[in-house]
């Protein structure tokens, strides 16, 4: 990769990557996808996600956003990460990220250099959501191909707004008594304007902080239900 940013954030990727203990790295194509081996094997309950950052004419680093479509029966209209649940011929969850990219946005696996998993994220519905993290090296060699049945709009947002204070709410929530902060981050493209909230916006502050190696600049304060198991039996 020529770019100095992309470069940057790969290394700092693949380093965190190798001594971190909740972090893995990209393993092999006949290894076992460590994220499964903590939290179990059931499909049924597996999701997976593609962070995919790409230098922005700017130098700056930026991830692959959609807006969900408004005919879907869940999350309708709602800005997502690429990605769904797992399907029984998926090796593992890289595999299925990469999948759903080119299934919803016309994204070639070919192009994403996959760099780590992080820790899924498990939703109230004990869904475990992996984060794979991939690096989109040539932009222009990438031709958006939104499903209509699936996503409204593809677009694209700088990684380090989600590690600051600006156009940036929370909202207090509560679940089965564990209080948390719901973030919800403004977004304004090409005279469209975007909301990203929830589980997205918990994932990309987390993706920011290991990509740029700091927290952000509020508090955080997650829900403790992203933590748990994903094989409980939680609904």
């Amino acid at each position: 990769m020529g770019s100095n940013n992309l470069v940057g954030a790969l290394q700092r990727l693949q380093t965190l990557a190798q001594i971190s203990g909740i972090r893995n790295p990209r393993p092999p194509a006949d290894a076992t996808n460590s994220s499964q081996q903590r939290i179990g094997s059931n499909k049924t309950k597996r999701a997976a996600v593609l962070v995919c950052l790409f230098e922005g004419p700017k130098g700056d680093l930026r991830v692959i956003l959609t807006k969900r479509a408004s005919t879907l029966s869940s999350h309708s209209g709602e800005v997502s990460l690429p990605g769904g649940k797992r399907e029984e011929d998926d090796a593992d969850d890289v595999e299925t990220a990469l999948r759903e990219a080119k299934e919803e946005i016309g994204l070639d696996p070919s192009l994403v250099n996959v760099v780590t998993d992080l820790e899924p994220f498990v939703t109230k519905n004990g869904v475990a959501v992996v984060p794979v993290i991939g690096i989109l090296s040539d932009k222009k060699a990438f031709c958006p191909i939104p499903n209509a049945a699936e996503v409204e709009t593809i677009f694209d947002a700088p990684l380090e707004m989600f590690l600051k204070d600006e156009n940036r709410r929370a909202e207090e929530r509560e679940w089965m008594g564990d209080q948390y902060l719901l973030h919800y981050f403004d977004y304004e493209s090409e005279n469209n304007k975007y909301v990203i909230w929830a589980l997205t916006a918990g994932i990309l502050i987390e993706a920011a902080s290991i990509v740029f190696q700091r927290p952000p600049a509020f508090r955080e304060r997650r829900p403790n239900f992203w933590n748990r198991a994903a094989d409980s039996n939680a609904t």
